[in-house]
Formats: structure tokens, sequence, C-alpha cells
């Protein structure tokens, strides 16, 4: 638990003088933040670096990254306010409202959670990749939704549309990741527009 200050300049040495004191708690805090920056930085290049060794999936990369900026921004965020001069009992209990209210929202959302998980079985099944074609065929052959894989995140996947010319449209399809487990998906890997679409389209 942090600990409680009921002044900004509780902790700081005696012999500070009283006009320089909001000067050095300047420094600290932006102290803090530059310790933040440079922790994401290292961890960013430590996520690439472990991604690259150990031949991770690229789609996995982006949501470690953001985890960790998240983790470090939300301590950072709780240091400052402590050497502002916030309680940490006031900090704590409004973390623990706010998480009693998450978990609750939480698991209300079941269909969150399912993309959640359907999520996890992309990253680990892989059954594309970014830079695939893809195409998700609603009944048997029937034609559905389609265009290149151009991110995936916890809840969506985005496809980039293709235009009659094979040249992207510009516009993007959001697909739900538990629809990928609902529909049969076809793939093509790579970047080049897959032939049947050229033909497709030429007709």
């Amino acid at each position: 638990m942090i600990p409680t200050a009921t002044s900004p300049y509780a902790e700081l040495p005696q012999w500070v003088p009283e006009g320089v004191a909001p000067i050095v708690l300047a420094g600290q805090v932006g102290a803090i933040i530059v310790g933040a920056v440079l922790l994401k930085w290292m961890v960013q290049r430590l996520i690439r670096r472990i991604g690259q060794d150990y031949d991770l999936p690229p789609e996995s990369l982006p949501g470690a990254r953001r985890a960790a900026g998240w983790a470090i921004n939300g301590a950072a965020l709780l240091l400052v306010l402590a050497r502002l001069g916030v309680s940490g009992t006031v900090l704590w209990t409004a973390f623990s409202g706010f998480a009693a209210v998450g978990a609750v929202a939480f698991f209300a959302a079941w269909s969150v959670l399912s993309n959640i998980f359907c999520t996890l079985l992309i990253f680990s099944t892989k059954p594309f990749r970014l830079g695939d074609h893809i195409e998700v065929l609603e009944n048997g052959d029937k034609p559905g939704l389609k265009g290149r894989v151009h991110d995936i995140n916890l809840i969506y996947t985005t496809l980039r549309e293709v235009g009659p010319d094979t040249a992207e449209t510009g516009s993007v399809l959001q697909v739900p990741n538990n629809l990928f487990f609902q529909r049969t998906v076809r793939r093509w890997a790579g970047g080049e527009v897959p032939a049947v679409w050229r033909v497709a389209k030429a007709g």
C-alpha cells in the first residue's frame, strides 16, 4: 500500500527551502513520468526481442505491448498521486470499488468474454495471420465477409476491403473474433489478392 501523506511536501528533506519545495516536487513528478516512459520503451524492445528469438506470432505482440503499457502507466499514476499527497487508503478504496464494479460488468458481458477467449484461440491455433486474405463463408459456399487481415485485438479482427481493381478501398470491416469459430473461414496466405477474387470481380 502506498504510504499516506498529509501534504505533498511532507516527505521532502527539512533543509529544502519553502520557496523551492514546489520545484523539487515538480522535479520528482517529472522523474516518475520520464522513468515510466523509459521503462515502457525498454519493455517494448524486450517484447519485440522475445518475439523474434522465440518466433512468436506477430499478432500476439501488440496485445502484450498494450498490456505492459497499461500496467506501467497505472503504476506511474499511482506514484504521482501518492507524491502529490493523495492518501494510499483513499487510492486503495477507490481502486477496490472500481475493481468490484469492473468485475461485475466483466462477468455480465458474456459476448465480450467469448471474444477474448476466441482471441486466445486465434493466437494459439493460428487459423490466419496478419497480411493474409480471408473470407468468412455464411452457409456452405455462400460468399460472406472478406478482406486482408490488418489487425487482431481482444474483441475484433480488422479486415481491409479490396475493391474491383484489387486495390484496398480504404474501408475496413471489424469482425467479432467469436464469429470465426461459428463460420467456415477460407484463407489465402501472403499479401497478394487471391486470383479467385480478381476473376470474380472482372466477371
